[in-house]
């Protein structure tokens, strides 16, 4: 089975920084795409950052510019910068990733979420 866990999250206040990890773990052939999510009260989930397994990035236009995404695929890590947070900002972060069991089998997974509350 694999496993995502997060780590990184928690209270801080507007205009700080948090960093946030996404370590993966199990058996597996291949990490594929990684990414982060989050969801905020009352509010659908959406996409934050993206990062390909070569390390091409996309980012949500609400944080270009304040958070960077990164990965380190010796330690099956995905991480979240995230300056400049704003009360906004504030939501359960949950990252996810296409693993590949076998060379042709590809399954996504997710974590269980970190929570970040940004204060004003």
């Amino acid at each position: 089975q694999v496993q995502l866990v997060e780590s990184g999250g928690g209270l801080v206040q507007a205009g700080g920084f948090l960093r946030l990890s996404c370590a993966a773990s199990g058996n597996f052939f291949k990490i594929n795409a990684m990414a982060w999510y989050r969801q905020a009260p009352g509010k659908q989930r959406e996409l934050v950052a993206r990062i390909t397994s070569d390390t091409s990035a996309n980012y949500a236009d609400s944080v270009k510019g304040r958070f960077t995404i990164s990965r380190d695929n010796a330690k099956n890590t995905v991480y979240l910068q995230m300056n400049s947070l704003k009360p906004e900002d504030t939501a359960v972060y949950c990252c996810n990733a296409y693993v590949s069991k076998t060379p042709t089998v590809t399954y996504l997974y997710w974590g269980q979420g970190t929570q970040v509350t940004v204060s004003s």
